[in-house]
């Protein structure tokens, strides 16, 4: 998903970089605010079905394949999907159907970013994306924020400060993913508007580029075989910058002597 997220607009803006004149036809345009915003519905729901996996996985361990099982996980996944792509088609729908008095945008295409540009009523365009923001976003912020207190008072109940501290990491992943984006979300559409626009633009490259590309590398160390291939890689290139450094360095004339 992350991949996906930053290929909607990540290679038109390294284009750009080497074009004097910077545009993007209308159906681009489209297809971009289009996948951005379903992709982005898309990711806060399957954050909230991470949550509940852990959550079961730790307060109802034993019912975990009950719970958990493989069907299941494929129906809510897609079931997230799904909803994501549905929103998104129906706020670009509502949004294209409008008149358009400009046409410049200093960054990507975000839906809020388009709707600036429009001239004409957009009450309808504020409700429903307020109705899809509190559904999509807000809701699955706070079955998160549920499933953790329900996974912090299982943990603090378990005897042992060795069991607590492991039952806690198996959260750490999921839990510094889901403060990531949601902080860059916040920061990005709470924040006061900047004089400067190019505080905006360096907000909106953090958000569409630096966190999804932080993503991948933040589970992947949580997992024990990628973190012993790392290390085992690390010290194989210091060894090998050792054994080159030894090897280009002749010996001192008298230690060749004695």
């Amino acid at each position: 998903m992350d991949i996906c997220g930053t290929s909607s607009f990540v290679p038109l803006m390294l284009d750009n970089f080497l074009e004097t004149q910077r545009t993007i036809s209308f159906p681009g345009c489209a297809l971009q605010m289009y996948l951005t915003l379903a992709l982005g519905s898309t990711e806060c729901l399957l954050l909230a079905v991470m949550a509940y996996d852990r959550y079961v996985a730790i307060c109802q361990p034993l019912r975990y394949p009950e719970l958990m099982s493989g069907q299941t996980c494929m129906q809510m996944a897609a079931l997230s999907w799904g909803t994501g792509f549905a929103n998104s088609l129906l706020q670009s729908i509502l949004v294209w159907h409008l008149p358009f008095c400009g046409h410049v945008i200093n960054y990507f295409y975000e839906i809020l970013a388009v709707l600036k540009l429009a001239c004409g009523d957009i009450s309808l365009n504020a409700l429903a994306l307020m109705v899809a923001t509190a559904v999509l976003t807000l809701a699955p912020l706070l079955l998160i924020c549920l499933s953790y207190l329900f996974i912090l008072s299982a943990i603090l109940r378990v005897p042992s400060a060795a069991g607590r501290c492991k039952a806690f990491s198996t959260c750490s992943a999921h839990r510094t993913v889901v403060v990531v984006f949601y902080g860059t979300i916040s920061f990005m559409y709470f924040k006061p508007k900047a004089k400067d626009p190019n505080v905006d633009k360096t907000v909106a490259l953090f958000y569409g580029v630096v966190t999804p590309s932080l993503n991948p590398i933040i589970y992947s160390l949580r997992n024990a075989e990628v973190k012993a291939a790392v290390l085992t890689l690390l010290r194989g290139g210091l060894l090998s910058r050792k054994a080159s450094h030894c090897y280009c360095c002749p010996l001192p004339l008298s230690a060749g002597i004695g």
